[in-house]
């Protein structure tokens, strides 16, 4: 009767173990699930940010086919195609990923970047006007500004550049492309004013430094200003500054700038050594 009784108990403890077992390896597949998951959430951030960007759109094309109804690895190769610069496949990525379930106004928004990196101004706009109106953020306002100048709308233009530099921290860029802006409308004084801000929030961003020579210089004021340059920075601002003297006419004084920009830079400045000999031989 012992003998019996022994082969339940025998057997109980053989399911037992068999389902301890079978919950551990359960366990265990979960966990390496959730490592996997953080471990491919760090590659896609190092992806979109470190990696070459066309290698980041090898990865993010191969995880999408593999995964064609995650919206994150569409807006992975969407935003790796814009960064690779290849902005026909972009447009159509971004138009996948808007149509998609889950997708957001910011989707829409990157879809009309896309559109206006691709030179499809009339789409971008009609893009952002269907964006509901209470998706306040930098980049539609930055965009919004963009499509005004494109359609010369210099009232808008303003009051969209002005909303994007109140709703982001670092506004040198956007007060750069405002200041553009200015300088295209012919309004030399404002542009420089906003160049100069621009290049007080950021002394690394060489195109404000750039531009700010240009509006100097189509006021025929052909002294650097006072910004913080290192000796390369100089030479190239004042050849730029040479370059807006000649195109309105002073010569001479363009020949002076050029010079100067010869003898300031450390190495051989073949663009202002070629133009200065053109210059000097009619």
């Amino acid at each position: 009767m012992r003998h019996f009784l022994l082969i339940p108990a025998a057997l109980a403890g053989g399911f037992l173990l068999s389902g301890c077992a079978e919950k551990g390896s359960e366990t265990v597949e979960r966990a390496f699930q959730d490592v996997n998951v953080v471990d491919e959430t760090n590659l896609n951030d190092v992806m979109l940010t470190v990696a070459d960007p066309n290698e980041a759109v090898s990865y993010f094309s191969g995880a999408a086919k593999q995964n064609p109804d995650r919206i994150d690895l569409q807006r992975g190769l969407a935003k790796s195609l814009v960064r690779a610069k290849r902005n026909t496949e972009a447009v159509g990525a971004w138009e996948k990923v808007a149509k998609m379930e889950g997708a957001t106004p910011d989707d829409q928004v990157d879809l009309a970047d896309a559109l206006i990196r691709a030179g499809d101004w009339d789409r971008a706009e009609a893009v952002l006007d269907a964006v509901p109106p209470t998706h306040e953020t930098f980049k539609r306002y930055r965009l919004e500004a963009m499509v005004a100048d494109a359609n010369r709308e210099w009232s808008k233009s303003d009051s969209f550049y002005q909303t994007a530099v109140g709703l982001t921290t670092r506004p040198a860029g956007v007060m750069n492309n405002w200041g553009y802006s200015k300088l295209t409308r012919g309004d030399y004084a404002e542009a420089e004013r906003l160049f100069g801000e621009a290049i007080r929030q950021d002394e690394s961003l060489f195109t404000a430094k750039n531009n700010l020579v240009l509006a100097r210089g189509a006021q025929r004021n052909y002294s650097l200003p006072v910004i913080p340059m290192d000796q390369v920075e100089r030479a190239q601002l004042l050849h730029t500054m040479a370059l807006t003297a000649v195109k309105q006419g002073d010569v001479q004084t363009g020949k002076g700038l050029l010079r100067e920009a010869i003898e300031t830079h450390p190495q051989h400045f073949e663009d202002a050594v070629r133009l200065l000999r053109a210059l000097e031989t009619g």
